[in-house]
């Protein structure tokens, strides 16, 4: 079963430009594991500070193997001080059958 989920956070005021850079180059590199189906980085169209990350993955192992990989790690570290929250909150999702 697909493993889906929505990463949300909040830029800190002027931190945005910082922020996509840093997703950007992110985004890159997990679109290349082998079980990522998707991985698209929006901003809210009202608040430009909201990010969202739409991520799919083949199944749970693709899942898991995706927060063991070596980018992971420094990336959230890069990412902590540029936003409000302690770190991304996370909502997994399931489909509508």
């Amino acid at each position: 079963m697909k493993k889906t989920l929505l990463a949300e956070f909040t830029a800190r005021e002027g931190a945005e430009a910082d922020i996509a850079r840093l997703v950007r180059q992110y985004a890159k590199e997990v679109r290349e594991e082998d079980g990522n189906l998707a991985f698209e980085v929006y901003t809210k169209a009202s608040r430009s500070r909201a990010f969202w990350i739409f991520e799919v993955y083949e199944d749970e192992t693709a899942f898991q193997a995706h927060l063991k990989a070596p980018y992971g790690g420094p990336f959230n570290a890069a990412l902590a001080p540029l936003i409000e929250e302690d770190a991304s909150v996370l909502t997994f999702l399931d489909p509508v059958t």
